[in-house]
């Protein structure tokens, strides 16, 4: 038995029974470093080793969390809520409400798609986006399994297709760089265009999400409102320049630096100078922004050492040749044995950036002996990178929705973010990487 392959499907059943990701994973590490023959000092020490590199995405989150709690500690969520909540007051047909909903869906979806391309700042918008906006949700009664999938689609198919921010470093930097190491010749401007049939697949994927699977209408319970009356703003101009001006200087520093945590850290100096947020309450202010956020930091945190795990076990590799002699010259069947690879691959460690070099070693000399075309194999190994991001239990594309939908705690990451996420994509990427790989 392949330990990677193992390890995959133990953690995705621990979850999906709704044992904690955080056991799950850390479980399902030591049974694939034992069954690997590592023994349980060396798959520990493993796993100790991959733990210290989520530390820092890990301070970015508790980080962020500060910075969305300042936010609406200032009055800002309020008077956005507040003019949200007029609208809807004022929509007495369902007309108007369907209409303010698809609205409030397209703009974050754009907002979605804009992180990850024109203002590269990943993740770090939706837990200041979103939990101001979950009243209004509520009121509308929108099914916060189809606002994962708006989220999810954003992050993911934009790196996918789109040549810039994270998108120039999935297809530039990482996807053509390997696929030329690899002995594929072909331009990097080809390269964006061999992903659009994939892509293609996660926008089918979207619009079932939402005008099939998810259109019904989902009751929540209402645990928050917000009152621009209870909490007294005197001068709606002021809190609001002053936390344009905190967010906008907060996404500079993030571009400039590169760091999630000088973004957030800037945020709350901000804030805190022009005294929305006092002296004597940032102590309270990091309390609660680590509090909303600290469940997701340990997931990467433990997501770390669970793939620090699965690349010691050497199976990683082993899986990949084992998947290239089972082909035996059969193109439908390889493409598909190699979109099936890069899934399973992604879904343990939970990066797409990740997976690349690791699949591209072995399958792109393997696409050009069975007779793939450049673009073919592109597509192939770009879309079996990306495959698996979304839907996994440890990916930033289910983490981050997951970390601004459920404040209030009524988002399962596991079944309203995960799986939802799975289902939409991750099908629809394997149908239209396969097309793909057969029509270019």
């Amino acid at each position: 038995m392949n330990a990677v392959i193992f390890g995959v499907l133990l953690m995705l059943v621990l979850t999906l029974v709704r044992l904690n990701v955080i056991v799950a994973m850390t479980v399902s590490a030591i049974v694939s470093g034992l069954v690997a023959g590592l023994g349980l000092t060396q798959t520990l020490d493993a796993f100790n080793q991959g733990l210290s590199g989520g530390a820092q995405i890990a301070l970015s989150y508790a980080m962020l969390g500060a910075f969305a709690v300042a936010i609406s500690k200032s009055g800002l969520t309020s008077i956005l809520a507040d003019k949200l909540l007029s609208k809807v007051q004022s929509s007495h047909s369902e007309q108007s409400k369907t209409l303010l909903s698809f609205t409030l869906l397209t703009v974050i979806l754009l907002c979605s798609i804009a992180s990850q391309n024109l203002i590269p700042v990943h993740i770090a918008f939706i837990p200041i986006l979103v939990p101001p906006l979950l009243f209004i949700i509520n009121k509308l009664q929108l099914d916060r399994r189809a606002i994962a999938c708006v989220l999810t689609f954003g992050l993911a198919t934009s790196y996918m297709v789109l040549p810039y921010g994270f998108g120039g470093i999935y297809l530039y930097d990482i996807l053509h760089k390997n696929l030329a190491e690899n002995g594929l010749d072909i331009i990097n401007t080809q390269v964006p265009m061999a992903m659009i049939i994939p892509a293609i697949g996660m926008v089918i994927g979207l619009f079932i999400a939402i005008f099939i699977s998810y259109r019904k209408k989902r009751v929540y319970e209402t645990k928050t409102e917000f009152d621009l009356d209870s909490v007294k703003i005197q001068n709606k101009s002021k809190v609001m320049f002053i936390g344009l001006l905190a967010i906008s200087l907060s996404l500079a520093a993030q571009n400039i630096s590169g760091s999630m945590i000088l973004g957030g850290l800037t945020g709350v100096i901000i804030f805190t100078i022009f005294g929305t947020v006092r002296w004597d309450e940032s102590s309270d202010l990091f309390t609660k922004g680590v509090a909303m956020m600290a469940m997701i930091g340990f997931i990467m945190i433990s997501a770390q050492g669970f793939a620090s795990v699965m690349k010691a076990t050497g199976d990683v590799a082993s899986l990949v040749q084992s998947a290239a002699s089972f082909m035996e010259g059969n193109k439908p069947l390889a493409a598909a044995v190699i979109l099936l690879v890069g899934l399973l691959i992604t879904m343990g460690i939970g990066s797409s950036f990740s997976t690349v070099p690791i699949i591209a070693t072995l399958f792109v000399p393997l696409c050009l002996e069975l007779g793939f075309s450049v673009m073919a194999t592109t597509a192939l190994v770009g879309t079996a990178g990306a495959l698996g991001d979304a839907g996994s239990p440890a990916s930033d594309s289910t983490l981050g929705p997951t970390s601004g939908l459920n404040v209030d705690g009524q988002h399962d990451h596991i079944w309203d973010s995960v799986v939802p996420t799975f289902i939409h994509f991750n099908i629809p990427l394997l149908i239209f990487g396969w097309i793909a790989a057969m029509v270019l």
